[in-house]
């Protein structure tokens, strides 16, 4: 975020979601017409090909977004959260979004229409969800007063998709206060359990799930050390990020709302911001190494921020906690576009490969008085975001003046009789920039569906993608289970760590109804592992995943096929080497591992293993056959 430090610990422990008990959602009675509705130009729910974001008909659909902050917070915190020299930059949102007790509602939906956007990423604290304490002070739109956060939240959710606009719910911190630094709102359960977190996505994905326009859940913002540890992604221990967006992601689709996008943001810092310790923003680097693979698939999307007073290895403070690494705004306009790149614009940019997925620049913003590095930086990132046709969030959309003084970084700022100025203001150098980007000629129209590759992880817990064998209950219980999500088959597996690789090239929706069958004996036709036990599935039954016992074979898993399977076969071995198809597809899937992976055109019909020699009943060898 717009943070001055980045180091963490989330402080307020609260309560699980069964008490949560709010009164229900207050219905929003807002003018469509006087309020700009947008026309019907978009169908939900949105859904992702590759690199981009399309609609229920399979057009594109760019996000095209500010954010809208408050319900997370601006109380600084200490003293009284009403008093606006308690808020950052002087702003009380009053526990709701900024600018409802400075304009109408329906005043602010047409201004809103005006910047060009389609969608708002709108923040929330999880004590926002349990917060009882009625609102006051929101003189411009009273009917709110009087409400809880929460419906206030829900009023604002139904206003704002009744005019048009897709809304992406976003976890922004776990107190209602300003983010992000030391602050109490690091990690997703720094003062309150993982268990809390997911359980409250649940709660909100569900409360939502009737509003089609409700489009995407972004499930935490700025991931970042506190004072004692890191985050990290894949580790699989309680800091783990890439694990509890991996639970969130699926407890919301399998228990809420499967139609939602699932937005993950990378690792925002790591380390301790000295010049003498280790310190980075990895930001989506480790999602080349390990990405997510969800039960409904086409859903994910990943997310970055950048500000030009951060940098690649800088906090953006200054005084404590500032090094002499570089920010963003000191690097030349090649060496930005190359961090950038690195750190986040290949997930969408690289094709065919297991972590590709749309990204999503959710914060970036600079101030009306920036000069300098600040506003090279500015235009820099407009230009990489258009040569990138890349989808975006402006920070913040609102903000306050009183004549033209004041925090000058929103879009909108509002004087406290409601008079607006805007970024589109003759005297406003961001104004040009803005309608550049908010114009540009991107990709639009239908996008043509592309082949889909999914990592499997379950060298820590099970990694079961299919809705069908969740359903099912335990298929070989007490042991490390990979199964592919429903549309997809198997085509690769590793010697070690129990990855695989699943996919829908070639053959999407392979899995015909029926029962599947657990493999645990040998059944062959063809001798093609000589020497080695090959559990192979049933002839017209394909693989969709299997399980280890340790690091043994304990069984595969195959499910009945719509097409006739009985293809030429061939053995790919995993036991001393990488073999994996030339053309690179899927990607290094698991990186440090030994992999077997089927080409496009086959299917996985089983795994060969041994206990001869020294072998330990590891997966040594993928049995793939031909496609029809």
């Amino acid at each position: 975020m717009r943070a001055r430090a980045v180091l963490a610990a989330l402080t307020t422990a609260l309560i699980g979601l069964v008490m949560v008990d709010q009164p229900a959602p207050v219905s929003a009675a807002v003018n469509a017409a006087s309020s700009g509705e947008l026309p019907v130009s978009w169908s939900a729910p949105l859904s992702t090909r590759g690199r981009h974001i399309v609609d229920a008909d399979g057009n594109r659909f760019k996000l095209q977004s500010a954010n809208w902050h408050g319900s997370s917070g601006t109380w600084t915190g200490s003293g009284d959260a009403e008093d606006p020299a308690n808020n950052f930059a002087q702003e009380t949102g009053h526990r709701a979004p900024l600018g409802l007790d400075r304009s109408p509602i329906d005043t602010l939906m047409l201004d809103f229409h005006s910047l060009g956007i389609n969608s708002i990423r709108l923040p929330f604290s999880n004590e926002m969800i349990r917060d009882r304490r009625p609102i006051t002070g929101l003189t411009a739109n009273p009917r709110f007063n009087g409400l809880t956060p929460l419906q206030a939240y829900d009023l604002i959710v139904e206003t704002l998709t009744k005019s048009g606009f897709a809304v992406i719910l976003n976890n922004h911190t776990t107190t209602t206060r300003w983010c992000c630094g030391l602050d109490g709102n690091e990690r997703w359960n720094s003062g309150q359990s993982t268990e809390t977190f997911v359980d409250d996505w649940v709660f909100m994905a569900e409360r939502y799930k009737d509003n089609k326009r409700v489009v995407g859940v972004d499930l935490r913002n700025e991931v970042r050390r506190d004072t004692w540890n890191n985050p990290n992604w894949g580790w699989g221990d309680g800091h783990d990020w890439a694990a509890a967006a991996q639970e969130a992601g699926e407890r919301i689709q399998l228990e809420a709302n499967p139609d939602l996008l699932i937005i993950i943001e990378g690792i925002n810092w790591m380390g301790i911001p000295s010049d003498l310790f280790w310190h980075d923003r990895p930001h989506l680097k480790p999602v080349k190494d390990l990405s997510h693979t969800f039960p409904v698939s086409h859903k994910l999307v990943y997310a970055v921020h950048f500000y030009g007073y951060t940098g690649p290895q800088h906090t953006g403070a200054t005084g404590p906690g500032e090094t002499h690494d570089a920010r963003y705004r000191e690097l030349s306009r090649t060496d930005l576009f190359a961090e950038y790149d690195k750190a986040a614009g290949y997930v969408a940019d690289t094709p065919d490969r297991h972590y590709t997925a749309p990204i999503w620049l959710s914060e970036f913003g600079v101030g009306k008085e920036a000069t300098g590095q600040d506003k090279t930086w500015f235009a820099n990132t407009v230009d990489w975001l258009i040569e990138h046709d890349a989808n975006f969030a402006y920070w913040p959309m609102i903000g306050f003046q009183e004549d033209d003084k004041g925090n000058t970084w929103g879009l909108l700022r509002y004087s406290t009789t409601g008079a607006v100025r805007k970024v589109f203001d003759a005297d406003d150098w961001r104004g040009p920039l803005w309608k550049r980007l908010i114009t540009a000629k991107g990709s639009a129209g239908q996008v043509a569906p592309v082949r889909t590759w999914s990592q499997l992880r379950a060298e820590h817990r099970d990694h079961i993608a299919s809705i069908r064998l969740r359903a099912a209950g335990d298929w070989d219980h007490g042991n490390r289970k990979a199964v592919c999500p429903d549309d997809q088959r198997l085509v690769g597996i590793t010697h070690f760590d129990h990855y695989a690789l699943c996919t829908d090239a070639g053959a999407a929706n392979l899995w015909q109804s029926g029962p599947t069958t657990k493999v645990t004996s040998e059944n062959v036709t063809e001798d093609w592992a000589n020497g080695f036990t090959k559990y192979q599935c049933p002839t017209g039954q394909f693989m969709i995943g299997y399980a280890l016992s340790g690091n043994a074979v304990s069984s595969v898993l195959c499910a009945p096929a719509r097409l006739p399977l009985a293809g030429a076969g061939r053995t790919v071995w995993d036991d001393r080497y990488d073999n994996r198809p030339p053309s690179g597809e899927g990607g290094d899937w698991a990186i440090g591992n030994t992999e077997a992976q089927c080409e496009s055109d086959e299917y996985a019909a089983g795994i060969a293993f041994s206990y001869r020699s020294g072998r330990r009943g590891t997966p040594d060898a993928l049995y793939c056959r031909k496609l029809p």
